[in-house]
């Protein structure tokens, strides 16, 4: 049985520590969809566009993933994609709580996709996006946690 999995989120920018739980999920699922939300009302740093082409450029030696963006309820593009789980990942204590939250809701709209959690390497659970970008915008390194290529990007933008 094939079973393919959805990693959902706004990644702006994807970090090392996105990366690590998408190369885990990569290890348990057959085929993994890196799905960027476009969440306008977060007011993201990069463009959707933008956002799939970090993260596609980031991950180019994992074969069995796919990175698209999406608008819409994360259930329906799990539907609309055959995906039969979404998978989030958990930092630490903190997240439990809204994560919890947000699988039974997404449990209610959608009863046939099941919502796993994984947990990041402990080099990278105290990595997040905003403080990534806060680092950077401040002419901080953040070299040690996103990709070159998002490293340059960002740097670019921060300018």
């Amino acid at each position: 049985m094939s079973v393919s999995a959805m990693y959902p989120g706004t990644f702006d920018p994807i970090t090392l520590g996105h990366e690590d739980l998408v190369r885990r999920a990569c290890r348990i699922f057959d085929h993994v969809v890196v799905a960027i939300a476009a969440n306008p009302s977060k007011e993201p740093m990069f463009s959707l566009e933008e956002r799939v082409e970090l993260a596609r450029a980031s991950m180019t030696d994992i074969n069995n993933i796919e990175v698209s963006g999406y608008e819409g309820l994360t259930v329906d593009f799990a539907r609309d994609n055959g995906l039969g789980v979404i998978m989030r990942g958990l930092r630490a204590v903190s997240d439990f709580e809204y994560e919890f939250q947000l699988a039974n809701m997404n449990r209610h709209l959608a009863d046939d996709v099941e919502t796993a959690f994984l947990t990041p390497n402990e080099n990278y659970n105290f990595i997040s996006s905003s403080l990534v970008r806060e680092i950077c915008s401040m002419g901080g390194d953040i070299s040690e946690f996103v990709s070159p290529v998002v490293n340059d990007a960002l740097i670019e933008r921060c300018r």
